[in-house]
């Protein structure tokens, strides 16, 4: 089992740098203009990724010439925008550079691959034996609860915030690239 754990977190940290190397390249194009984005507006983008998964999971069919690795790939990167903005806020006018972004992105990265590495020592690789249109389900589920928290003025009883919620999204689509490209 140990060494399934170690497996795990190599293909977790490979996936993740897969997608750092996107969210770099796209830094290149367009600077962190995503720092102007509210928190309800990173949800939403959220959404509309993981519902487009869904439906060419159920559709087979893509009319735009994407798949569903690209758009786990979005949920990752913009799981962890998600993240970073907010600890930052939103601003009016981009206020860090590149170097900056990715720094900021590496160390939410690496908080989420540590909780991971708890979660799947608890759970005994669980996810190894789920389907990716499972992930996708639990994703959507995530982000609905993250509405209702926004909705609540960020606001909870006993549940988790919307952080832990991102975080949850990250890793489950972290496990959906793994799962595509095994």
């Amino acid at each position: 089992m140990e060494q399934s754990l170690e497996h795990t977190s190599q293909q977790f940290r490979q996936a993740l740098a897969n997608c750092r190397n996107i969210f770099s390249k796209k830094l290149q194009d367009y600077g962190a203009s995503w720092r102007i984005l509210r928190a309800s507006s990173l949800t939403d983008q959220l959404f509309i990724k993981a519902k487009r998964i869904r439906s060419l999971e159920i559709k087979k069919v893509a009319l735009v010439d994407e798949g569903i690795l690209p758009e786990f790939i979005a949920l990752v990167n913009y799981g962890i925008v998600g993240l970073i903005q907010l600890d930052k806020g939103f601003v009016d006018e981009v206020d860090i550079t590149a170097e900056q972004a990715l720094a900021l992105y590496d160390s939410y990265a690496e908080e989420t691959l540590n909780l991971m590495i708890r979660k799947n020592h608890d759970y005994d690789e669980a996810w190894r034996g789920m389907r990716v249109s499972s992930y996708t389900d639990l994703i959507l589920t995530k982000l609905q609860r993250i509405k209702e928290i926004e909705d609540s003025d960020g606001k909870t009883i006993v549940s988790e915030g919307i952080d832990a919620n991102y975080m949850d999204i990250i890793n489950y689509s972290v496990f959906g690239i793994i799962k595509l490209t095994e």
